[in-house]
């Protein structure tokens, strides 16, 4: 026979077993939560602040991103990367996404993102990587476009 306690006993310990269980996002996941901002005729896109970049970006890259950033801010320039990396443009108008993940080894994978921007065709491709658990972009190449194509290549890493 059950008692109240046994109960309670059982209730807690499902709740602290419940966020250990819960699964962790699917590169997949990680991408289409980003782009999904970047949908329909008044979409703002993700913001690159400081805790934005560390949040999307691999350690080192976004290290070399907010140094460049902030040392731009002190001139009264505009930084290295002056468009959205995302979908490689200043403005955008794009109605879907197509999102294709493939493992690239242990804790890494590759996603290809294709759109149409403003009746232009582009291509994004994301190289990502698991660290501490969450995915994170090492690096994304955007085609076509002018060298440097890649966002490590505009910040020489």
């Amino acid at each position: 026979m059950r008692t109240r306690r046994d109960l309670i006993l059982s209730a807690a310990c499902a709740a602290a077993a419940g966020p250990a269980l819960a699964a962790e996002p699917s590169p997949h996941d990680f991408v289409a939560a980003i782009y999904d901002a970047y949908k329909g005729k008044d979409a703002h896109g993700r913001p690159l602040d400081d805790d934005a970049i560390r949040r999307y970006f691999e350690p080192k890259l976004a290290a070399a991103m907010i140094k460049d950033r902030r040392a731009a801010a002190r001139r009264k320039e505009v930084g290295t990367l002056d468009f959205d990396p995302f979908v490689d443009a200043q403005d955008w108008q794009i109605t879907a996404f197509d999102i294709a993940v493939s493992d690239a080894g242990p804790g890494k994978a590759s996603a290809t993102v294709k759109f149409a921007n403003l009746d232009s065709k582009s291509t994004v491709v994301l190289d990502l990587v698991k660290i501490k658990g969450a995915w994170k972009i090492s690096n994304i190449t955007w085609t076509p476009h002018d060298k440097p194509n890649t966002l490590r290549g505009l910040f020489a890493l």
